[in-house]
């Protein structure tokens, strides 16, 4: 079973930066896409970010530009860096297998705000 634990969340001024990471066990990561997504309470979970197995990259236009998503298969972990933050970007952060396909992990709260 594919375990996922995500981490780097907190609270942050706008226009400031965060860089979450997500680390999954129980697969050879290296052959899936994965994928960032954020919830709002009381709302779906969106894809915000994707990365291929080749590295090919994806963004929601809402973060575009601030966002950037890298993976390290050694070490079986995706990250978002996140700049440039707006309290629109407040929300749960998971990662996922694109789909999604696993079980979500916990999570990390993101709050954006002064």
């Amino acid at each position: 079973q594919v375990q996922l634990v995500e981490s780097g969340g907190g609270l942050v001024q706008p226009g400031g930066s965060l860089r979450l990471s997500c680390t999954a066990s129980g697969t050879p990561f290296s052959i899936w896409a994965m994928g960032w997504y954020r919830q709002v309470s009381g709302t779906k979970r969106d894809l915000v970010a994707h990365i291929r197995e080749d590295g090919g990259r994806g963004y929601a236009d809402s973060v575009k530009g601030r966002f950037t998503i890298s993976r390290d298969n050694a070490k079986n972990t995706v990250y978002l860096q996140m700049d440039n933050l707006k309290p629109e970007d407040t929300a749960v952060y998971y990662c996922n297998a694109l789909g999604p396909l696993w079980t979500w992990g916990q999570g990390t709260q993101v709050t954006v705000s002064s």
